[in-house]
């Protein structure tokens, strides 16, 4: 049996879909499966050895165009796959998957393209991300989803060396390390920066020691350093910053992919900070040991499935209204815990 996954959404989207990959094996023990992803989504997924081969769809670069897709649909359609399971919801991944001409293409009846599926599932808004995903494959579900088909992540042994050199270069070791993650794609899921600022000082203040996480994009934000805050942006894989969640105590992040990383990890205390977009659109954490923090009582929340580059209603107080004292305390909580 030889199984395709066709997913080339955002860095979270990659991480959400690592309990359907152990389902298919639940289900079918023998099958190879290969994996279409972007170049950044097949960096999260190396060393799953549920997966046969990562194929990654470069859109900008040997793949742009549509010359690009009908090669890669090519190349694909060669493999004579038995099924195609496409959760991804664009165009481009619904054309994709009929170019593989496999006799069972299975995707969401909300997609783009949904026509070109032999089968399509009902995309239930009510459910989490991670329960979607496991209907692509049939069969009755365990109860406990959460403890039978968690989220996964493998970093390599190599991953592991280089954080034990910063864990050991910067006296890290039996030390409560909180992780603070600024970013976010968009402006409005963006907790304010003076507000993380404030955490960090209040928690460097009280001896804890701070790592600073993300990607090359979140270099240009001032935040502030001392001797207890160690600033890792930019500096680490997917893998290497997924390791450096897993032996924090806490995450503290806005409503984006390091939510769904450190979900991997069941020792890790997710705190999420939760501004234009609601739990109920299933992005919240499938860890359960998280907590989103939130202003439940604003009418115009939600205001976007994936947030905004400003407020709609020019107050923020979505996120405003979430006071950096009150985050603080939630995480001396969680450390205590």
């Amino acid at each position: 049996m030889k199984i395709l996954i066709i997913h080339t959404a955002f860095i979270g989207d990659i991480v959400l879909s690592t309990p359907l990959i152990k389902r298919i094996k639940d289900i079918h023990p023998e099958a190879k499966i290969t994996y279409v992803t972007t170049p950044v989504g097949a960096s999260i997924l190396r060393n799953n050895e549920n997966i046969t081969e990562v194929i990654e769809y470069d859109k900008r670069g040997a793949h742009s165009g549509f010359k690009g897709l009908v090669a890669l649909g090519r190349r694909l359609r060669y493999e004579n796959f038995n099924l195609v399971l496409t959760p991804h919801r664009y165009l481009r991944s619904s054309i994709l998957s009929w170019l593989t001409r496999s006799p069972k293409r299975v995707g969401y009846d909300t997609a783009s393209g949904a026509i070109l599926f032999t089968n399509k599932i009902k995309y239930d808004k009510t459910k989490h991300e991670v329960e979607k995903l496991l209907s692509f494959v049939d069969g009755d579900l365990p109860k406990d989803l959460k403890e039978n088909y968690p989220i996964e992540l493998y970093p390599s042994k190599k991953d592991i060396q280089k954080i034990d050199e910063i864990w050991k270069e910067n006296d890290l070791f039996n030390r409560d390390v909180v992780v603070v993650a600024p970013g976010s794609k968009w402006f409005t899921k963006k907790w304010p920066l003076e507000y993380f600022n404030k955490v960090i000082d209040l928690l460097v203040a009280n001896n804890k020691s701070v790592v600073v996480i993300g990607g090359k994009e979140e270099m240009f934000l001032n935040v502030h350093k001392s001797s207890g805050v160690l600033d890792l942006r930019g500096k680490t894989t997917l893998l290497e910053l997924a390791e450096v969640i897993k032996r924090s105590k806490v995450v503290l992040t806005n409503d984006s992919s390091p939510i769904h990383i450190a979900s991997a990890f069941k020792s890790t205390k997710i705190i999420a900070l939760f501004g234009p977009t609601v739990k109920e659109f299933g992005f919240f954490p499938w860890s359960q040991n998280s907590e989103v923090l939130e202003v439940s009582d604003l009418p115009c929340r939600p205001c976007g499935i994936h947030g905004g580059n400003k407020c709609p209603k020019g107050h923020f107080k979505c996120m405003l209204d979430i006071k950096p004292e009150e985050v603080f305390y939630k995480i001396l909580a969680a450390l205590k815990r």
